[in-house]
């Protein structure tokens, strides 16, 4: 049998790269016989530079930027030479990851998006006129403030500090705007989004996201208080635009892909930038069409595979190509807590967790590839199932 096994990253354990090789393993040791294609993926979080330069090549530059918390960080820009001209790709998360901070670090309400400014501002420094900027992994909710400031839209004190910060922004906070928008006059920006959330809501950045990233509930509402704020600030410095269709007036924090990475979409926006699926970005530039279409089974997984995977993640973009091609698809996840009918409504046929009851999570963080491969066996024998 032709198997595709082609994971996003197991947020906080196994790189993409890692979990495909460890489910690897775990097939093999049922069914050694059967061909393995091994595809790593990303969604625009960590790993997305990786993936694209397996499958692009390129040229890699070294940068160092700031992280969340402003010590500087070592980060990388992909130039790929195109017809079209240069194009620089980058990792968000390299530069305001999650990842970066440690567990007692973790405070939405602080953390900045500066250094993704610097590592676009780097981009816009070594001639590229086409930029795609991955979103995903982050540890900040700040709606691009941070970004915007690396990129003179603004006092760095202010919008530098956080997210709460922005619920003290004044009418003149984003003075240099405009500047910072001719920076990008000319450069296509692309905004490789992991969800499709807006910036205020219910579903917005702080409601959705911000919990994850430390905050309490009361922090949380007190930064989509902040971020509303900062939106009026963007509509008394930025003329509004209709939309020719309707008359309407357009609101960018109301666009999918503005709560992205606690609202890095948003400042994005701003700077003319637009927005795309993450995972279709990256699926198009591997070929996955062409290689799932040679396979007989594909094989997926994440972390945690909830709602948000059913919104522009890896598991959903990987299961409806699959499923336009007719070949099935299962899930292997740390944790599976979404039901069978919402899967199924993605062509998903099965959904299994290394860890199925709350108490095996431990022994899944203690040995994450290990027990990947072990739950991978176990799934083998289920589809691969030896011929006597």
């Amino acid at each position: 049998m032709r198997v595709l096994i082609a994971p996003d990253c197991f947020t906080g354990t196994l790189s993409a790269s890692q979990a495909a090789e460890a489910m690897a393993e775990g097939w093999r040791a049922h069914a050694p016989d059967d061909e393995l294609t091994l595809l790593p993926l990303s969604d625009g979080g960590p790993g997305f530079l990786d993936v694209l330069q397996r499958a692009l090549g390129g040229t890699t530059v070294a940068v160092t930027v700031q992280d969340p918390l402003g010590r500087e960080v070592p980060a990388a820009i992909l130039l790929v030479e195109e017809e079209a001209g240069r194009t620089a790709y980058l990792e968000s998360a390299q530069a305001c990851g999650l990842h970066l901070l440690a567990p007692d670090e973790r405070d939405p309400a602080v953390t900045s998006t500066y250094g993704v400014g610097q590592l676009l501002g780097a981009a816009l420094a070594e001639g590229a006129t086409r930029v795609v900027v991955g979103l995903g992994g982050s540890g900040t909710n700040d709606a691009g403030a941070g970004l915007l400031a690396a990129l003179g839209g603004g006092d760095p004190d202010l919008l530098a500090a956080g997210g709460l910060a922005l619920a003290g922004a004044g009418d003149d906070s984003l003075a240099g705007l405009d500047t910072a928008r001719q920076r990008l006059a000319g450069v296509d920006l692309v905004i490789a989004t992991d969800v499709d959330v807006p910036l205020l809501g219910f579903h917005g950045a702080s409601a959705s996201f911000a919990p994850q990233k430390g905050a309490t509930p009361e922090v949380a509402q007190q930064l989509e208080a902040a971020l509303g704020r900062f939106t009026e600030v963007v509509g008394r410095t930025l003329p509004p635009r209709k939309d020719l269709l309707t008359g309407a007036m357009l609101r960018l924090d109301r666009e999918p892909g503005a709560g992205a990475a606690g609202g890095l979409g948003y400042g994005l926006m701003l700077l003319g930038g637009r927005r795309v699926s993450g995972v279709e970005a990256v699926l198009d530039a591997v070929g996955f069409a062409e290689r799932v279409r040679a396979a007989d089974l594909l094989v997926t997984g994440e972390g945690t595979f909830d709602w948000q995977s059913l919104r522009g993640k890896v598991v959903a973009g990987v299961a409806e190509a699959a499923m336009a091609v007719a070949v099935p698809t299962v899930v292997v996840a740390g944790q599976a807590l979404v039901g069978r009918r919402e899967s199924m409504a993605l062509g998903i046929s099965g959904t299994y967790a290394v860890a199925e009851r709350p108490e095996q999570v431990p022994a899944a963080l203690a040995d994450p590839a290990g027990t990947l491969a072990a739950r991978t066996t176990r799934v083998a024998a289920t589809w691969s199932p030896r011929r006597g």
